[in-house]
C-alpha cells in the first residue's frame, strides 16, 4: 500500500508490521557520554588539519578566521540545543529539516549531513597513517593498510554494541585532552611569536600578521572550520540517550566550551614553537612536530605521539558512531535504501550503515590517493578536508534555515531549551557558513578541484532521491513527527 504526500512530491510506503522491530536501537547515554561523543568527534582537529590554513592566510590570518568560525559554532550549537530536544529523534538534522521543510528538504540536508560524515573520517584516517608512518617510519606503500586497520578496527567496536562504543569514545577523548595538556605546559617555555608563529612569508600588501591580507583571512575559513567540525553529530544519538530533552543541550554546549579553549591554545601554542609556522603549515602531524621540539626526536617524543594518536581515532571512532546513526536513520524512512537501516538482532546497532559507510570513505580516501600520485601529504589533506567542509556547510545553512522556519511555523512545539541567541544567532552562522562554501572555490586548484567532485556527488545524491528514493518514503518516527505537528499546524490556521 502506497500514500502520496500531497504537494511533495513523495510516496509513503506501508512498512510491514516486524519493520520497527528490527530496527531498534539501545538506549544508554547521558551528559557525560554526550560530552565525550562531541569532543570526540572533534578533538582531531587540533593534532592535524588545522595547521594547513597557515600557508593560506598565516597564523594571524587563521587566528581571525578561527574567531569568526567560533561565533558560527555558537550561533549553530545553541540553535541545535533547541531543537534537539524539541525533536529527539536519531534523525538530527534531517529530522530538523524535514519538519520545517518538508521532505525535499529532509533530504538535501540529510545529504549534505552525510557527505560531511563519510569524507570526515577519511579525513583523519589519512591524517592517522601520517602520525604512524612518522613514527614507525613504514613506507608511503603501507598506507593503504593503515587505512584498512583503522577503519575495521573502529567499525567493529561500533557493531559491538552502543555501551562499548560510549565507554571507547570516553576513554580515549578523555586520553587526547590530557595529550593535549602536557603538550601545552610543554610548549609555553619554548614560545617564541615573532620568532616562529609569524614567520610566514608576506606577499603584495600584506603584513606580518596577515601576509595574505584579508583574502588569506576568508580562505582560512575552511581549515578554521576543521576545529569544531562534527561537534553537531550529538543529535544523532537522541534515540540512545536517557534523557535528550535535559541532556542534549548540556552535552553540546559543555562540548563547544571544551573545544574552543583547546582550539585557542592549539593554534596559538602549536604555531609558535619551533619549527615555525611556516614548516608546519605543510606538516601532516603538526603535534608530533611540536612534541620534537618539545622532548626532541627520541624514543620519549615517539612515545608521545604514538599515544596522540588518541586524538585522532577518538574523532574516527565518533564520526563512525555518526555515520552508522546518520545512515540507519535516513533509510529507516526510505530515503536510503531500507536495508541499511536493519540494527544486529542481540547488539542493536546498525551495523550495515556501518559497514557501508566505512566502504564509501574508504573508496573515497583510496581514489584520491591513486588519482592523484605524487601529491605532497598537505595537498592531499587538504582535498580531503575540502571535500569534508563542502558537505558539513551545507548543511549548517540548512540546519540554521530549519531553526528559522521553525520559530516561524512551529511555535507551538514544546522546546525544553531555547536559544539565548535566537533567530539572530542562527542569520550569523548561516551567513559565515555560505560565505566559507563559495571560498572553497576560490581556493587552491586542487582543493577547488575536491569541491568540484564532491559537488557531484551531492548532486548524483540528489538525481537518486528524484529518480527513486521519494518514492520510497516510511513514516518513521521523524516522517510521524513532521506529518503531525504540520497539521496540526494547518488545522490552527
Amino acid at each position: 500500500m502506497t500514500t502520496p504526500d500531497n504537494g511533495s512530491g513523495v510516496i509513503y510506503t506501508a512498512a510491514e508490521p516486524s519493520y520497527f522491530e528490527k530496527r531498534v536501537l539501545r538506549k544508554h547515554a547521558r551528559v557525560f557520554h554526550l560530552w565525550a561523543l562531541g569532543v570526540g568527534a572533534v578533538i582531531s582537529g587540533d593534532f592535524s588539519g588545522w595547521n594547513l590554513g597557515l600557508s593560506v592566510g598565516g597564523f594571524g590570518g587563521l587566528l581571525v578566521a578561527t574567531v569568526v568560525i567560533t561565533v558560527m559554532y555558537f550561533g549553530l550549537c545553541f540553535s541545535i540545543a533547541e531543537m534537539s530536544p524539541a525533536l529527539p529523534h536519531a534523525g538530527g538534522a534531517y529530522s530538523f529539516a524535514r519538519s520545517a521543510m518538508g521532505p525535499w528538504g529532509g533530504y538535501v540536508t540529510g545529504l549534505a549531513e552525510n557527505m560531511e560524515y563519510i569524507f570526515t573520517p577519511a579525513v583523519i584516517v589519512y591524517f592517522v597513517e601520517t602520525y604512524m608512518a612518522g613514527i614507525f617510519n613504514t613506507p608511503a606503500s603501507w598506507a593503504p593498510l593503515w587505512w584498512f586497520l583503522t577503519y575495521g578496527l573502529f567499525v567493529a567496536l561500533n557493531v559491538w554494541g552502543v555501551a562499548l562504543s560510549f565507554r571507547v569514545s570516553i576513554f580515549i577523548t578523555l586520553l587526547a585532552l590530557l595529550i593535549l595538556v602536557v603538550f601545552f605546559i610543554g610548549a609555553v617555555p619554548n614560545y617564541s611569536l615573532e620568532r616562529f608563529a609569524l614567520d610566514v612569508p608576506v606577499v603584495g600588501g600584506g603584513t606580518r600578521w596577515l601576509p595574505l591580507g584579508w583574502k588569506g583571512v576568508v580562505g582560512c575559513f575552511p581549515f578554521a572550520i576543521w576545529f569544531y567540525l562534527a561537534i553537531e553529530e550529538l543529535p544523532l544519538a537522541a534515540e540512545e540517550s536517557h534523557n535528550p530533552r535535559a541532556d542534549m543541550p548540556k552535552g553540546i554546549l559543555a562540548g563547544l566550551v571544551t573545544l574552543t579553549l583547546a582550539a585557542f591554545l592549539t593554534l596559538i601554542l602549536n604555531s609558535g614553537i619551533a619549527p615555525g609556522a611556516k614548516t608546519l603549515a605543510s606538516s601532516g602531524a603538526p603535534l608530533l612536530d611540536g612534541f620534537k621540539t618539545i622532548f626532541g626526536d627520541g624514543v620519549g617524543a615517539r612515545a608521545l605521539a604514538l599515544i596522540a594518536v588518541a586524538g585522532l581515532v577518538a574523532s574516527v571512532h565518533t564520526i563512525i558512531f555518526a555515520f552508522g546513526r546518520q545512515i540507519f536513520s535516513l533509510s529507516r524512512a526510505g530515503y536510503f535504501p531500507k536495508f541499511l537501516s536493519l540494527t544486529h538482532p542481540t547488539r542493536h546497532t546498525p551495523y550495515l550503515a556501518l559497514i557501508s559507510g566505512a566502504a564509501l570513505g574508504l573508496a573515497v580516501l583510496l581514489g584520491v590517493h591513486y588519482l592523484q600520485p605524487g601529491q605532497q601529504e598537505e595537498v592531499i589533506g587538504g582535498m580531503l578536508l575540502s571535500m569534508a567542509v563542502f558537505g558539513a556547510v551545507i548543511s549548517y545553512v540548512l540546519q540554521m534555515s530549519s531553526f528559522i522556519l521553525l520559530r516561524l511555523r512551529l511555535p507551538h512545539i514544546e522546546r525544553p531549551y531555547r536559544s539565548p541567541l535566537g533567530v539572530p544567532g542562527a542569520v550569523v552562522a548561516l551567513v559565515i557558513a555560505a560565505v566559507t562554501l563559495v571560498t572553497l572555490f576560490y581556493s587552491d586548484p586542487n582543493y577547488r578541484k575536491a569541491a568540484l567532485a564532491a559537488a557531484v556527488w551531492y548532486a548524483a545524491g540528489l538525481l537518486y532521491f528524484a529518480v527513486h528514493g521519494r518514492k520510497q518514503l516510511v513514516r518513521a518516527p521523524e516522517e510521524e513527527f513532521a506529518l503531525r505537528e504540520l497539521a496540526r499546524e494547518r488545522e490552527a490556521h
